[in-house]
């Protein structure tokens, strides 16, 4: 019986399972999107401008790489920091499919012209809310998809419904890491 259970083991870690359901997209893998913004660089500080120290706009965001197959974009920005839970900043789902960034300062409006939708953040209101850490220093996800279909969700939906509802329809996902830490 020993031998059995050293040998599931060493299986295991050598075909290690992953657990996260994300991972349980179109094909065996999304294809990667690139990430990026004007406003700071990957795991770069998050300027004050962006935060409830300031103006509490958006960043400029910018994506490409995505399938040609590609309907919509949908958008997470979290920070897994946060004491109790990760706190949700925006969720933004039914980007246009020719899409490929969003401006500075966003529109917080729930329905947009161009069907875009703003859901539910953890502040209790829709569109972007800035990083505002009670203490040290945080860490926000800038998280994009590109999805084969668009979403039948309203601007009620939080992540949790955003990400159920985006399960198989995955085509590719990028990210943007920047941190924030309040000045006293």
């Amino acid at each position: 019986m020993k031998q059995f259970l050293l040998i599931a083991l060493a299986g295991l870690l050598i075909y290690p399972v992953s657990c996260d359901s994300q991972s349980k997209q179109k094909g065996d893998n999304p294809m990667a999107l690139q990430v990026t913004s004007t406003a700071f660089d990957e795991g770069g500080m998050i300027p004050s401008k962006f935060t409830c120290d300031a103006e509490n706009v958006s960043p400029q965001l910018k994506w490409s790489g995505a399938p040609e197959n590609t309907e919509s974009f949908a958008l997470i920005a979290d920070d897994p920091d946060a004491p109790g839970k990760t706190w949700v900043h925006w969720v933004l789902f039914n980007i246009p499919a020719d899409t490929t960034s969003l401006e500075e300062n966003f529109s917080k409006e729930a329905k947009l012209p161009n069907g875009a939708i703003n859901g539910m953040t953890d502040f209790g209101s829709n569109g972007y809310g800035g990083p505002c850490p009670p203490s040290g220093t945080h860490r926000y996800y800038f998280k994009v998809y590109a999805l084969d279909t668009t979403l039948d969700l309203d601007n009620s939906a939080k992540k949790s419904d955003l990400l159920q509802a985006m399960e198989g329809h995955i085509l590719a996902q990028g990210q943007l890491m920047g941190k924030y830490q309040r000045q006293k």
